[in-house]
Order: structure tokens, then sequence, then C-alpha cells
């Protein structure tokens, strides 16, 4: 089944980057799934979006303009975003 087209208004999952990787091979914060909801979507590339994330800490955004946020479906490596599981 192929994934839906993204749309504005739509809510997905942004995964963070977290934190770099120490040389012990220990991260202080993984990479996790926030809520977020696309802002606007790529008429060229349509799995490329522009994002609004929701964090505990605040909001960011992640426009087109300053590269957007590509589709990771399978993966899920931090800055890309995917659909939310169905519960």
């Amino acid at each position: 089944m192929p994934e839906p087209t993204p749309s504005v208004g739509r809510v997905v999952h942004y995964v963070s980057h977290g934190t770099p990787v120490r040389e012990d091979g220990s991260q202080a914060f993984p990479p996790k799934c926030r809520a977020a909801v696309v802002t606007e979507v790529d008429d060229a590339e349509p799995y490329r979006v522009g994002l609004a994330v929701l964090n505990p800490t605040g909001q960011f955004f992640h426009p087109l303009a300053a590269g957007g946020c590509m589709a990771d479906f399978t993966e899920q490596q931090g800055g890309t975003r995917h659909w939310p599981g169905r519960v």
C-alpha cells in the first residue's frame, strides 16, 4: 500500500536529532518522535514538506526555504518525518 501524500494541516511525527554520540558510545538524549504539523508541501517533491514541530520545550520550524523535511518511513532517522502509527 503506498504512503499517503502529505497535505497542509496533516499531523506527522518528526524525529529529533538527539545529542551527538559520545566517545564511549552513549548518547545523553537519543532521537525521539515529536508531534508536527505540515505547514507546506514541495510541489516538485511531495515527500519534502515544511513542518511546525511541537516539542516539550517549545516550537521549532523547518520551512521549505531552509530545506524542509524529508520522509523516512523505514529507518526513521533524525531530522525526518513519518506518519504516526495506528493505535
